[in-house]
């Protein structure tokens, strides 16, 4: 499985793993984005950008090298 892959399932795992459950619409929104290109970016099927990245490290409270898989430590 290849590191790009993994990354996009972080970013879904952290939503499925919130309490309470969150869906991608209430993600989306949180952080600015419509929902359709928040679905591109969980599905890896678009690069994610570097402020996206920021604002949903910022939204679930977690290190950007978590959301990046250079770490396991979310802070």
């Amino acid at each position: 499985m290849s590191k790009q892959i993994k990354f996009y399932r972080r970013i879904r795992d952290l939503r499925e793993d919130h309490e309470p459950k969150l869906t991608q619409a209430q993600v989306a929104k949180a952080i600015g984005l419509h929902l359709t290109r928040y679905q591109t970016y969980e599905r890896g099927e678009a690069r994610v950008p570097a402020d996206v990245i920021i604002e949903l490290a910022k939204f679930y409270h977690v290190s950007t090298d978590y959301i990046l898989e250079r770490t396991n430590s979310k802070r």
